[in-house]
């Protein structure tokens, strides 16, 4: 896991923002919008920052969603502006501080499972958060508890043995 910097802060407030947006300027529910935009090729930019190697806005990152989906109409749950701020910026610190793709962040937490942390969970620094999400999941990445998990594994294969 590594420490957020600056590039991070920029992509996470980047893709918080086009999440924040999508809630007026897309035509698909929220879950649709957001599945769609972990799995895009702007996702892939963003995950590799060559975005910010570029002059690209929030909204230039919808129309380059349309652009490789193309427009929809379907699916009527709509977050709120909030929601999705908070969504789009906690998918993008996770992907960051651990080094995750989009796709790899999505199929660990789904939208909905957001949307119902939000409340208890939206005041929090983002990496409490995520570190109580993956906790409830299963997911920990905590390198030395893995290392006492393996050992003790390994401890075990050893006693069979002998």
């Amino acid at each position: 896991m590594k420490k957020i910097d600056n590039d991070g802060l920029l992509l996470c407030e980047i893709q918080a923002k086009a999440f924040e947006l999508s809630g007026d300027a897309q035509n698909t529910s929220s879950e649709i919008f957001i599945r769609r935009f972990m799995n895009s090729n702007v996702a892939k930019q963003l995950d590799n920052m060559t975005v910010l190697q570029s002059n690209i806005q929030a909204a230039d990152l919808l129309d380059l969603i349309d652009e490789e989906y193309g427009k929809l109409e379907y699916g009527s749950v709509k977050y709120n502006a909030n929601e999705l701020y908070w969504i789009g910026y906690i998918y993008r610190y996770y992907a960051y501080i651990y080094g995750k793709t989009s796709k790899q962040v999505y199929k660990n937490v789904k939208p909905k499972e957001l949307r119902g942390l939000f409340l208890p969970y939206h005041t929090m620094d983002p990496a409490q958060a995520i570190d109580r999400i993956l906790e409830a999941k299963g997911l920990v990445n905590d390198d030395a508890a893995e290392e006492k998990r393996q050992f003790e594994i390994y401890k075990r294969i050893r006693k069979k043995d002998k």
